[in-house]
């Protein structure tokens, strides 16, 4: 009964703060609503006895992750609208493909063969897949951290500042020193 309960109050503390995280026009509110959604993510996991998938979820998602798209958003300069450009012509695309998604979605929950009870195994999961990532999956498993490399040069490129050159010659004047400014 107890863990029937935790799983509803998860599943519930995950969908309410998803659709937060969906119809917010705060992004900020957005974001840190993001953080339970992918709390109750984890908690999912820790209950079906994938300790490996809620520890990442904890560690990479909500430690690395978010923390990067709060950041990202805290410090990017979102321009203010005017009064155009609210109309419902922006919703029809986005509901339509959300209403091919969800029959999508149906159809494969409906058409799927579920069984009543899943054995749960209590042995932990994250040696097993220690040893395929270093033997079985190693090439992925590098080529991913060469891609993840990539990215991350890509953002210090983007966010680098471009100041243009001070202009140390012919007529312009140069910022003052400190030395200068005390005399």
């Amino acid at each position: 009964m107890s863990g029937d309960l935790a799983f509803y109050g998860f599943a519930a503390l995950t969908v309410l703060s998803a659709f937060y995280v969906v119809f917010s026009r705060n992004i900020v509110h957005a974001g840190f609503s993001l953080l339970f959604t992918l709390f109750g993510v984890a908690g999912l996991y820790a209950m079906l006895a994938a300790d490996f998938l809620a520890a990442t979820q904890v560690i990479v998602y909500i430690g690395g992750v978010l923390v990067l798209i709060l950041f990202t958003v805290m410090m990017t300069r979102i321009p203010r609208r005017g009064a155009g450009g609210r109309g419902l012509d922006r919703f029809v695309p986005a509901g339509v493909f959300a209403l091919l998604l969800f029959a999508l979605l149906y159809k494969v929950i409906t058409g799927t063969p579920w069984a009543e009870k899943a054995p749960v195994s209590a042995d932990p999961t994250t040696a097993r897949l220690g040893a395929s990532f270093l033997t079985d999956f190693v090439f992925p498993f590098e080529f991913v951290s060469l891609i993840l490399l990539a990215a991350m040069i890509g953002a210090a490129i983007l966010i680098r500042d471009r100041r243009p050159a001070a202009d140390d010659g012919a007529g312009g004047a140069a910022a003052p020193t400190g030395e200068e400014e005390r005399s």
